[in-house]
């Protein structure tokens, strides 16, 4: 009998989760969608994926989930951020400020690059060096306190970070076919 695949929680309020539901069925895994406290029971993992974070945020609020993300974080279980929920990851936001969960010692400023048709993709250096990073009103980090670790950079700015066992990434590396993030997250799950 082969082995189940470990479940990784996908945040499914607002985003294209369901693309980070795929990117894990290519690393060999399966993302099921969590919408409440009681969806993160089990799982090896959780995405908090891109969209608008005013949104998610609050969703979040209405769905009480604040608390049990928290939670989840303290039980050493890893987050994967991207985009707009690296925002919601951050320590401080920027530019029109969101509630964040405070798990990651940076401050993100929403929409840095611009709006949706100042999109772009670029070439990552560090540890995704040559990965074709895109961007969609993607927020920029800065100010990393001292246990983060900065994984690569575009033009001088962190764009996929590390502290403990959260991940923050300020593209969207679901719409690709680089599976290097995805797997990171899995490799912190111990899958």
């Amino acid at each position: 009998m082969a082995p189940v695949p470990a479940l990784i929680g996908v945040l499914a309020i607002q985003g294209d989760f369901e693309a980070h539901q795929r990117a894990l069925a290519r690393v060999g895994t399966r993302g099921v969608a969590v919408r409440s406290e009681r969806d993160l029971d089990g799982l090896a993992g959780l995405i908090l994926p891109g969209g608008e974070s005013t949104t998610i945020a609050k969703g979040l609020d209405r769905l009480r989930l604040w608390g049990p993300i928290e939670s989840f974080a303290r039980s050493g279980r890893p987050i994967l951020g991207t985009c707009a929920g690296a925002v919601l990851l951050a320590r401080v936001v920027e530019n029109h400020p969101v509630r964040c969960l405070g798990l990651i010692d940076v401050v993100a400023t929403r929409n840095a690059y611009g709006t949706q048709v100042d999109s772009f993709a670029a070439a990552a250096a560090g540890e995704l060096e040559g990965m074709r990073c895109v961007f969609i009103r993607a927020p920029r980090l800065s100010q990393p306190g001292p246990e983060v670790e900065v994984l690569a950079e575009v033009d001088g700015w962190p764009v996929f970070v590390r502290q403990g066992d959260v991940l923050a990434t300020t593209f969207h590396p679901e719409i690709t076919d680089d599976p290097r993030v995805h797997r990171r997250l899995l490799a912190l799950a111990g899958v």
